[in-house]
Formats: structure tokens, sequence, C-alpha cells
């Protein structure tokens, strides 16, 4: 089926943007080393999906920064915020987690460096630290990915990119 088919209003998330709905759209978004989390409450039908781009804010009290939702830490507590707002008892979450490729392939680097690797790392960290776990995820490897995210059914559309012949190397 092809998603014109699908009926749904299509939503391009960027990075560092957030998506908090609890009506029927598809939310497309591209991963690198960024990091989405979805969360759907079955019952009420709510959806979020946010976009992080970094790990975690540097400031004091996260989320106080202008520019929080580019922070994976911060992007997380903020729908979860959001979806309790709007009456979702967070057991009744279904979470989802992808993204944190290491898209580009550096000489002589550390894999546990990669802005991708601390992307996924403060993710479960911080969902873990909020009790949830993801149902399901795709993180990780060396691919980026395009997910759709179905705030209808919670269903995530994942496809992996064709890896690219971009190399880099260290400046000394």
């Amino acid at each position: 089926m092809k998603f014109k088919e699908m009926g749904l209003p299509l939503v391009f998330l960027k990075p560092g943007e957030v998506y908090i709905t609890g009506k029927p759209a598809l939310v497309k978004t591209v991963l690198g080393s960024c990091v989405s989390i979805t969360m759907f409450e079955p019952m009420r039908r709510t959806a979020a999906i946010c976009h992080g781009m970094l790990p975690d804010c540097v400031g004091e009290g996260c989320g106080e920064c202008p520019e929080k939702l580019k922070y994976v830490t911060c992007s997380i507590k903020y729908i979860l915020n959001k979806m309790r707002d709007r009456g979702v008892n967070a057991r009744d979450i279904e979470v989802k987690a992808f993204g944190g490729g290491d898209v580009l392939t550096y000489k002589n680097y550390d894999a546990k460096a990669t802005v991708g690797r601390q992307n996924i790392d403060a993710a479960l960290e911080i969902l873990g630290a909020l009790g949830l776990k993801p149902k399901t995820s795709d993180l990780g490897g060396d691919r980026g990915r395009k997910i759709f995210f179905n705030t209808q059914t919670g269903e995530v559309l994942l496809r992996k990119l064709r890896k690219t012949a971009v190399e880099c190397g260290r400046v000394t």
C-alpha cells in the first residue's frame, strides 16, 4: 500500500522537533546519528515522537534552555510530560526507539564516543530512569534510517538507507 492510499496527513519531523497528537497522521523523519523515540497510548490513541540530535543538554534543570528539544534526554522528558498532561498513564505507553547510527566512517576513532552511540546511551538511560522500556527498537549500526510513524495505530515503518561511501579521517 502506498502512503497516499492510507489517507493520513503526512507530517515531516525535522531534527530538534517533536510531534504530539490525538489525531491520525503519518509522521516521517530521517535519522542518521539522531534518535527518535515514539510513544503511543492505544486506548486514547495519543501519540508522540521526538527527533533528538545530541545526547544531553549541559544546563541545569533539563528543559529550561530554549533549544531543549534538540537534546535526546530533554525531548523524551518533554513528550512524556505532554502525554501525561493529556491524561495518559506512563505504564500504558508503548515506546519504540530508532536511530543512533554511525553513518560516517572515521579512521582511528573510538566507537564508544560517536554521537550515535552517545544518543543511544542517553535515550536508554533516561527511558529507564522514567520507568519506560522500548517495546521494540532498531538502534546503532552504520546506516541511516527513514521512519514513518502512524499516530493512529502506533505502527512504525522503517527503511534502512544505503550506506554512503563517505570516509572521514581524524585531523591532528
